[in-house]
């Protein structure tokens, strides 16, 4: 990890919390039972990365770019995704723990959440345009002025959406579960 470039590698188990790495680059990398928790990635580039079983609580990746990065199987508490660039943004997640995470004013086009807990996570200002929510434990998370046109919400469960402060155009609910679109009005449904 002390080199600034790396190329078609793959770490396993490395333990490289509470450190901070800067102006590193990772192409086509893999990351297997790894543990960067704690860790600042400054102004680094991820492109086309895949990450599993691996500890990123609370990493920080400012001013990174994540381009195509695969996250299965991960613990990322309390990333704030919304300081990374913006430039080639675009990450999918598999498995993973999500809670507490900020993604406030990202673009997340086709992002796939699956099998994923996103709890009390921030969407604000997001468009997640054609995104997919499958089988994903949405409580408490904040949608506020938030694109989420064509998003796929079929097996996501406890959302709390205000179709007045959001675009939900074309949006995918279930019958079961499209009162999470009527919590505001404070009803009782039977």
């Amino acid at each position: 990890m002390e080199e600034n470039s790396h190329c078609n590698k793959s770490f396993n188990k490395i333990v490289f919390s509470e450190k901070e790495t800067k102006n590193r680059e990772f192409d086509n990398c893999t990351f297997s039972n790894c543990d960067f928790s704690n860790t600042s990635f400054v102004s680094s580039m991820f492109t086309n990365c895949s990450f599993s079983n691996s500890n990123l609580t609370m990493a920080k990746f400012n001013h990174s770019q994540l381009d195509n990065i695969g996250f299965k199987e991960c613990k990322l508490l309390g990333v704030n995704f919304s300081l990374c660039s913006d430039f080639l943004f675009s990450v999918k997640f598999d498995g993973c723990i999500l809670d507490c995470c900020s993604f406030n004013r990202k673009k997340l086009h086709n992002t796939p959440f699956i099998n994923s807990s996103v709890k009390d996570v921030d969407f604000t200002d997001c468009d997640l345009t054609n995104s997919l929510f499958q089988n994903t434990d949405l409580s408490n998370t904040t949608f506020n002025s938030t694109n989420l046109k064509s998003v796929n919400f079929l097996t996501a469960k406890n959302y709390s959406i205000d179709p007045e402060m959001n675009n939900i155009k074309k949006a995918k609910f279930s019958h079961q579960d499209v009162i999470g679109l009527l919590s505001k009005y404070d009803i009782i449904i039977e």
